[in-house]
């Protein structure tokens, strides 16, 4: 596994620190006294203390190195605690009971984890840590998407297994900044390619220059990419990472992200990664995920190349029977449901296949490589929330030992199965009634996220579009 093992070495000199920052090879996380050999020897300046938010996106503060070691390392930080009870345009909104109007819009703590300290290659002498959210007495706050996961972690042991997971993800490339894209409405956006180059080896120039920093760059963070290709849509890529630690392939994500804008403003380019920027686009977050116990996968049978284990056909059944009341975990806004649509590589119903990517459970692999791909959350879902979806599923299906039905052996879009549901009020709905999701995520976790959803269902049913403009103006 990488980036979660601490270094062995003690003085990283100026040299290795340089390296580092150019973005040299470093698959592992350091601990707290490699960062204090780095901030004497002029090598860190910033630490960026941060918590992962509803949307999965990075919010905190930027610290001084020295400020950091000195108070906040062992002793944390607050922030207002609206981060984690606001929409994705951060609009105070009440209707959370984590924080309010009425209570003031209080603190919390957040506590470094440091064992994800990392450099940030993108950023010059700056570092990155990720923190737990806590109240003031310390316990956790129950609705933070880390602990969300923490606790579907706690639950799946219980059955004596542990997940490994490895995340691959897609997003599109626009030509022009964020600010380009808002100063023209948002119209004429141009794709930085334009053809299919779905596995294609010959970049243009742009392109190339673009990835091979991403990928300079996560390495130097700890987080190597195991691949990079191009898609088939225009402007499309899609990023692999390694295989391992549940919690460590989430960390990474937010981070991964936070590269890819950070790096893609500087080479002038927007990058996107909503589920549905287009018609007729899809970006997927696809989540692989095997269970293990010492050293040894649940998934297959003993002494099988390809069958399924007892586990192994229970946590599917799991996925397929729970996986639809637990839409706003994976799909979390109304365009995330514009991304199911049949052709679209982005499954429509709940059907499980070998080796089929018109299903939504992929079955792939051999022997203890045997693994499950969940295709459905889109690459605007937060890593947190939507492998803890897949967890308390696979937990549902392990505790009820359900049976697994039928293999899909053709066309997933035309086979028999839960539909997707097709829109967030629908989804929304089945969540807010689910007694899986009650059981799993606790009363609390159920309303927050269901506010969440509100939120997003409100703005769009009050928000004209150019699409009903271009469809209704001269017409109605």
């Amino acid at each position: 596994m990488t980036g979660t093992a601490n270094r062995n070495g003690t003085v990283m000199g100026e040299v290795a620190a340089s390296r580092l920052e150019r973005g040299a090879r470093s698959e592992k996380a350091f601990s707290l006294s490699d960062l204090r050999n780095l901030v004497k020897a002029g090598a860190v300046d910033t630490v960026l203390l941060a918590v992962a938010d509803l949307q999965g996106r990075l919010k905190g503060k930027r610290y001084d190195a020295h400020h950091f070691l000195r108070r906040v390392a062992h002793h944390g930080a607050e922030v207002c605690a609206y981060v984690l009870a606001t929409d994705v345009d951060m609009s105070p909104a009440d209707g959370f009971a984590l924080t309010s109007w009425e209570t003031g819009y209080q603190d919390l703590s957040v506590q470094p984890d440091l064992s994800t300290l990392r450099m940030v290659p993108w950023l010059p002498r700056t570092v990155v840590v990720l923190g737990d959210a806590v109240h003031h007495d310390g316990t956790p706050i129950s609705v933070a998407p880390r602990q969300i996961l923490h606790r579907q972690l706690t639950r799946l042991s219980r059955h004596g297994v542990h997940p490994k997971a490895g995340i691959e993800t897609e997003f599109v490339l626009y030509s022009g900044t964020y600010a380009d894209a808002e100063q023209a409405g948002y119209q004429g956006l141009r794709p930085l390619m334009t053809e299919n180059l779905d596995y294609a080896l010959d970049d243009d120039p742009v392109s190339d220059r673009f990835l091979r920093r991403l990928q300079r760059a996560l390495a130097g963070a700890g987080m190597p990419v195991e691949a990079i290709k191009t898609e088939a849509g225009s402007g499309q890529v899609e990023v692999t990472f390694p295989y391992g630690d549940a919690l460590d392939a989430c960390d990474r994500h937010p981070v991964f992200k936070h590269a890819v804008r950070t790096l893609g403003l500087r080479a002038g380019l927007a990058p996107t990664f909503m589920a549905a920027p287009e018609t007729g686009r899809a970006n997927g977050l696809h989540l692989h995920v095997s269970l293990w116990s010492k050293a040894v996968s649940q998934l297959n049978e003993p002494g099988s190349e390809h069958d399924l284990s007892q586990v192994g056909q229970h946590a599917i059944a799991g996925l397929l029977a729970g996986l639809p009341d637990l839409g706003p975990f994976f799909a979390p806004n109304v365009n995330s449901y514009k991304r199911f649509a049949p052709g679209s590589f982005a499954p429509t119903r709940f059907t499980w296949g070998r080796d089929n990517r018109t299903c939504a459970v992929r079955v792939v692999g051999r022997g203890e490589g045997l693994h499950l791909e969940i295709r459905v959350p889109g690459a605007d879902a937060n890593p947190y929330l939507a492998l803890a979806a897949v967890l308390a599923a696979i937990d549902h299906g392990l505790e009820r030992k359900l049976v697994l039905g039928a293999v899909t052996t053709g066309n997933g879009y035309n086979a028999d199965g839960i539909p997707v549901p097709p829109a967030l009020g629908l989804a929304l709905s089945s969540f807010q009634n689910s007694a899986l999701a009650q059981e799993a995520f606790g009363a609390e976790v159920v309303e927050h996220y269901a506010r969440l959803a509100q939120l997003e269902l409100a703005h769009d049913q009050r928000t004209v579009t150019d699409a009903e403009r271009q469809r209704w103006l001269a017409r109605a």
